[in-house]
């Protein structure tokens, strides 16, 4: 019978489970929290473990972590809660056998077990033929073939792909595993195909580089390197490979990589952030109900106004009261658009644009309200930059969040003898293009820099939803570059959008100007 201990603090959950577990013919061992799942892990040494992440105390990772540094090959399953992607994917980089999620499914469970299970029959064998190997050295050349026989078989029987060339890097192993992956048959490539072929693009000199230094698992090694490789369909496959260099009598003899399909858990990512996002979005009316609140009491207070203007005859409050219906209906516009973009998922429509251009929209766009907000707004262009293939409303949504926050962190600013100044930057980098938003407004502190991203969080109180961030970051995750920003409490913050080269054909200018304006 084998053991399996659960540490889970939901009393409900570790009964569901034992009763589960028990009828699959398993010993069942019970912890209500991580303290006192180690020590009945240290008590009762069982194969597997399932454990919850989030745990009062000692939580799920650090768990996984305890029982990896007393049995690196206890095979731990981590239960996530719903939304915890970034939680399963740091259990996975810790070396988790597999995640499921709560509510768990009987197929689920039995799928993560059946997979550990397996790592465990293969360490189980691998260790058998270690422990054996000196003494099938002495044994005679048919125990010899017989062991060729064996390791040869638990090549082909691995799931992952292995793949081994010669010093000069041409394939002299090809599993089953990697032919599943890839495609080819062994008899396609075996002797007739350099291995930097199946990488995608130009990576094999960086595989070679990143396996000649010391970044990813010490020199002549690569542990956990995530990569891209091409099928012979010319599929371009995500996989984790490990590698190291072979060496007899200090010669280079070959290299052999280990490569593992990442297929399924890029898809259980992206589903998980689509759930995620969806779920978001059903929590939306009551994040955002003070908000919405808001608006439609500005839009009541417009209507009265031009209502009673029309009745009193009065053209001041007319033209007070259209204003405020016009300013709230804006508003109810940015927050259908927010929550469209952030709740579906899409490709960036590509088009030859100018970024200045779509800055400068956004700085007409903006201009007059800050300027009734007593907020200078500066830009500064960089002319060197062409046209790229960008998603120009896309982008244009990011920079008008940016700015409309930078303006409203002035407003915000309890310093009022201060000379409040918003300033939209556009610069050309070597590896792409570079958008700052730079205000002197009211500042972060350290609490709120770290929720800053965190969903419906908002400093605005009832005037802000929270989601202009979180489009903004989506947006550019999905352009393939990096949102970041840097605050100090009292002095202004500044936003940084990076985005990848996407150049069009046209020659690249080589002057450099700067374009400065109010």
């Amino acid at each position: 019978m084998s053991k399996i201990l659960v540490i889970d603090d939901e009393d409900s959950i570790r009964r569901l489970l034992k009763v589960s577990l028990t009828h699959k013919g398993y010993e069942v061992v019970l912890a209500e929290d991580g303290e006192k799942g180690v020590k009945a892990f240290q008590q009762t040494s069982p194969p597997i473990v399932l454990t919850d992440v989030k745990m009062p105390g000692m939580d799920g990772i650090e768990v996984l972590k305890e029982i990896k540094r007393l049995d690196p090959d206890t095979q731990v399953i981590v239960i996530t809660g719903h939304g915890d992607m970034e939680a399963a994917i740091q259990a996975l980089k810790l070396d988790a056998s597999d995640f499921i999620n709560k509510p768990v499914t009987d197929e689920a469970l039995s799928v993560a077990l059946k997979r550990a299970k397996h790592v465990l029959w293969m360490k189980e064998k691998l260790k058998e033929y270690t422990d054996n190997l000196e003494l099938m050295v002495k044994e005679a050349t048919e125990e010899l073939r017989a062991a060729h026989d064996f390791q040869e078989n638990l090549i082909q029987s691995s799931i992952d792909g292995i793949i081994a060339g010669d010093k000069d890097e041409t394939v002299i192993v090809f599993n089953q595993g990697a032919e599943d992956l890839l495609g080819y048959t062994a008899d396609e490539v075996i002797g007739k195909m350099e291995m930097g072929r199946i990488y995608a693009a130009d990576m094999a000199p960086t595989i070679k580089e990143k396996l000649d230094g010391e970044a990813c698992g010490g020199r002549n090694r690569l542990v956990h390197y995530e990569t891209t490789v091409v099928s012979k369909s010319g599929e371009e496959i995500p996989v984790r490979v490990s590698g190291v260099t072979l060496f007899k009598n200090g010669l280079d003899t070959g290299v052999v990589f280990f490569f593992q399909d990442l297929r399924e858990i890029k898809r259980l990512q992206r589903e998980l952030i689509e759930n995620e996002r969806l779920s978001a979005m059903g929590q939306a009316v009551a994040g955002m109900a003070h908000y919405i609140k808001n608006i439609l009491n500005g839009l009541q207070g417009g209507v009265y106004m031009v209502n009673r203007s029309l009745k009193k005859d009065k053209p001041i409050l007319l033209s007070k009261g259209w204003g405020m219906v016009e300013n709230n209906i804006g508003k109810v516009s940015d927050l259908v658009i927010n929550m469209i973009l952030y709740s579906k998922e899409r490709q960036p429509d590509y088009v030859s644009c100018s970024p200045n251009e779509i800055a400068q929209e956004v700085y007409d766009l903006v201009h007059e309200k800050a300027l009734q907000s007593k907020v200078k707004l500066v830009k500064e262009f960089d002319l060197s930059i062409n046209e790229c293939y960008l998603d120009p409303n896309g982008l244009h949504r990011c920079l008008l969040n940016l700015v409309t926050n930078a303006i409203d962190a002035c407003i915000l600013d309890p310093q009022q003898d201060k000379a409040w100044s918003v300033v939209i930057r556009t610069r050309k980098e070597k590896d792409g293009i570079r958008f700052d938003v730079v205000d002197n407004g009211t500042g972060m502190a350290k609490e709120v820099q770290d929720m800053l991203f965190q969903r419906f969080f908002t400093t605005k109180g009832g005037k802000g939803t929270g989601l202009g961030l979180l489009v903004t970051r989506k947006i550019v995750d999905e352009h393939g570059g990096v949102v970041s920003f840097e605050s100090s409490p009292g002095k202004g913050t500044t936003f940084t959008i990076r985005l990848p080269h996407r150049c069009s054909e046209e020659t690249q200018g080589n002057i450099s100007m700067t374009e400065r304006g109010t």
